[in-house]
């Protein structure tokens, strides 16, 4: 079977995207609106680009008549001012409820986080501030946002992360338990989600090994 998208519907697009493309890790993005009060709402588009400066990237829609979302326009990528400051706390299954409860299209002046009692902490190089509970947070700030069509794309640098000293392996090496973290990520896009436990290993194989498994056969 085979979809052609340029003749789908974006709603279309949407759900066969979201069907296929799994798990999506979850950023529960915070950030300062013009009047100080903390905007939090989670993105599933969204992953780590790069490590070399460290990037990552959501993509924080509109509203109905191409208003741009409270996320969107905290960070700065829909005024074009950009810079902008936030955070993003990965979300374990203990946060999974009070997350969710976060998406609801509240208006922009009320504030998620005081609204369902979510525990703040401050940020080391940011004025946003973090989700206590959160088992990583990730201090950003926006380098650049991109447009493609309907679609906003803000690409953040890292510039400092929040861990639980517990969730380490080797903190000297900095090797985390990854399992550990307890992380959930969605699957599709109404009201699915993983786990991240059950996880397992595949060695990768260098040029050189390959080489000499040729040999000896």
């Amino acid at each position: 079977m085979h979809y052609d998208f340029a003749s789908l519907a974006p709603s279309d697009a949407y759900k066969l995207l979201t069907g296929v493309v799994v798990p999506r890790p979850i950023a529960w993005v915070g950030t300062l609106n013009p009047g100080g009060s903390l905007n939090l709402a989670p993105f599933s588009f969204f992953n780590a680009m790069g490590s070399t400066p460290p990037i990552v990237a959501l993509s924080p829609g509109d509203r109905p008549g191409g208003i741009p979302k409270d996320t969107a326009r905290n960070i700065g990528g829909a005024s074009g001012q950009g810079g902008g400051e936030f955070v993003v706390n990965l979300v374990s299954e203990a946060q999974a409820h009070t997350m969710n409860a976060t998406a609801t299209d509240f208006p922009p002046d009320m504030d998620e986080a005081a609204l369902h009692g979510i525990e703040l902490l401050p940020c080391t190089l940011i004025g946003v501030p973090r989700v206590a509970a959160s088992p990583v947070s990730l201090e950003c700030r926006e380098v650049q946002t991109v447009f493609v069509g309907q679609n906003r794309v803000v690409f953040g640098e890292v510039l400092g992360l929040h861990i639980r000293p517990e969730l380490m392996l080797d903190a000297e090496r900095h090797h985390v338990n990854s399992a550990a973290l307890g992380l959930i990520g969605r699957m599709g896009g109404r009201g699915g989600y993983t786990r991240t436990q059950q996880t397992f290993e595949i060695e990768r194989i260098p040029y050189s090994r390959w080489i000499e498994k040729q040999g000896e056969e």
